[in-house]
């Protein structure tokens, strides 16, 4: 199984949030239809809780930047870069 899942998932740290939501939510999909033997199921929750993990990262990573881009020290919005990272 585990070779299936090298040549079927990419590496989630590469993914943008967008491609890693779509994944999410395929993932979701096929548990909710219960399709798929407990033997893949758990491999596809374990999945699904890493794209989960880093889809929260990168929307927490695009806050700050929003935050800082609009906030500046006196509360005036505020057009400095934000660092990218």
């Amino acid at each position: 199984m585990a070779k299936g899942r090298q040549t079927t998932f990419e590496d989630i740290a590469t993914m943008t949030f967008e491609t890693a939501l779509t994944e999410l939510e395929t993932i979701v999909k096929k548990l909710e239809t219960g399709d798929v033997d407990l033997e893949q199921s758990i491999v596809l929750y374990e999945r699904g809780t890493q794209l989960k993990a880093h889809c929260e990262s990168k929307l927490a990573a695009a806050k700050e930047k929003v935050e800082k881009i609009t906030l500046s020290a006196s509360g005036a919005i505020s057009a400095a870069p934000a660092d990218i990272t």
